[in-house]
């Protein structure tokens, strides 16, 4: 008689061998071997990773794999590929590996996978003049003083808009770039001159990781490091070591490793970093925002030129001066010093990186004519012109050249600014104050706001992109 046993479901050792008898093993068990490692693609807080099975089962061949982060050791197991990781932090660079597990226990890791980088994604919304279209809301002509979507889509990433408030720029999660609005020169990349009123595709490339807007362009990095740019190019703002009109991305030179651009503000220039931490400027540079020293001489810059041979920049943003934060936190500033928006306690135009104060714990900055930058405790300080209250100090008229803290919260998390209104973060939510004349605030009405003002009830803003005449946010999916 048989001594066999039927049994259902996954078959461990012990039972394996009262099922067939001991000592009465023809076939040894042993571990599986490692998967092969395909492709991991980033996701809102989480990544999705592609593995082939190991070529080697092992025995007993039933599977079971787990896939583990690095960094964080955050890990996610399934019987077969593809697998989601969850809990991932937006912003964070990560890798995988994969392992295979059978009734015998676990074998080796496969290889790393590629490096992803989950962002946040949401819904976009817009406010404002849109007098070229530049809201995306599919018309042209009519003020916007309160939000709305831009579309019904739910996975914008990253959206910039030009410091002449005529035309927006945005990134998905899928890779892929987007621009609206004015297009004189094919300043929207779109290889046309027709304006846009609502979101059009720039290429149909899906490697897209950062896009910037300038006065007359815009430009972008791929994930592979490559530096991308557009425009009217009339001061050499494109980098191309040219002035010719780009109505869709040329490459700009042939490094891989630009990390970081900055907002090209409003007198043609542009501002990058690169991996090695070196800071670079090009285009148009009146007032020594490029931080050059060329104060005093209208400059024209064709191509990238390297900020002095410091390597330790982290972030560059412009409005119509130059803030700029170090990786040790401190925080430089260059170019015109109306009303004190540079910081410096004086009057003083800077065409080099000069220091605002001897902090060390600064973590972003955007210099205008009213200026703000936020700390590592997440508090949020404003200098500047202060005409409008938007310093957001509940005040008005009152004028600051050092910085001057808004508030006391300290859950701030980004800001944008125009002339003289800003749109900040605070924990999810969406604050604005400063200049409200045409209701650029998102309001709904046109009075100026001296301090913060909460835009709706929702907590589930994370970035959000202001400037002169309106801003575009990305948040809440309804």
């Amino acid at each position: 008689m048989s001594r066999w046993k039927q049994f259902s479901g996954n078959w461990t050792l012990t039972q394996q061998a009262q099922a067939k008898g001991a000592g009465t093993w023809s076939i040894t068990p042993f571990l599986p071997g490692a998967p092969t490692i395909g492709t991991a693609t980033g996701g809102s807080g989480e990544a999705t990773v592609t593995f082939s099975p190991p070529a080697s089962p092992g025995y007993p061949t039933t599977l079971t794999y787990e896939v583990t982060s690095s960094p964080g050791s955050i890990t996610a197991s399934g019987s077969a590929s593809p697998i989601t990781v969850t809990g991932l932090t937006n912003g964070t660079e990560y890798t995988f590996t994969v392992t295979a597990t059978n009734d015998t226990g676990t074998g080796p890791a496969s290889a790393a996978s590629n490096a992803v980088t989950p962002v946040a994604e949401g819904g976009l919304w817009a406010v404002g003049n849109n007098n070229t279209g530049q809201l995306g809301i599919n018309q042209v002509g009519a003020n916007i003083s309160s939000p709305v979507q831009v579309g019904s889509l739910t996975t914008w990433s990253q959206v910039s808009m030009s410091a002449q408030f005529d035309g927006s720029f945005a990134i998905k999660t899928d890779g892929t770039m987007w621009a609206w609005g004015n297009n004189d020169s094919g300043k929207l990349g779109i290889n046309s001159q027709v304006y846009k009123s609502s979101p059009t595709q720039i290429g149909s490339l899906t490697t897209w990781q950062q896009v910037a807007a300038m006065a007359d362009g815009g430009y972008a990095i791929k994930n592979d490091g490559t530096l991308w740019s557009w425009g009217r190019n009339l001061y050499g703002s494109v980098g191309d070591n040219t002035v010719i009109k780009r109505s869709s991305p040329v490459q700009i030179g042939s490094d891989t490793d630009w990390a970081y651009i900055g907002n090209g503000g409003k007198e043609y220039a542009a501002f990058a970093v690169k991996t090695d931490g070196t800071l670079w400027t090009w285009g148009r540079d009146s007032y020594g925002e490029c931080m050059q020293n060329t104060a005093g001489s209208l400059v024209r810059r064709s191509s990238p030129t390297q900020v002095g041979a410091l390597t330790n920049w982290a972030k560059v943003e412009n409005y119509n001066a130059t803030y700029a934060v170090k990786t040790d936190g401190t925080l430089w500033v260059a170019g015109p010093n109306n009303n004190g928006g540079l910081g410096t306690n004086n009057v003083t135009f800077y065409s080099s990186p000069v220091q605002v104060g001897a902090l060390t714990n600064w973590s972003f900055g955007i210099g205008g004519y009213a200026s703000a930058a936020i700390k590592t405790d997440g508090t949020i300080w404003t200098v500047g012109t202060n005409t409008h209250g938007a310093l957001g100090t509940n005040t008005v008229y009152s004028d600051r050249s050092s910085p001057v803290q808004v508030g006391s919260s300290t859950t701030w998390s980004t800001f944008s600014i125009g002339e003289q209104n800003v749109a900040a973060i605070n924990d999810g939510a969406l604050y604005v104050w400063g200049r409200n004349n045409q209701g650029q605030l998102g309001l709904n009405d046109t009075i100026n706001r001296s301090s913060p003002v909460q835009v709706g009830s929702s907590t589930e803003w994370f970035t959000v992109w202001s400037q002169t005449e309106g801003w575009l946010a990305i948040g809440p999916t309804s």
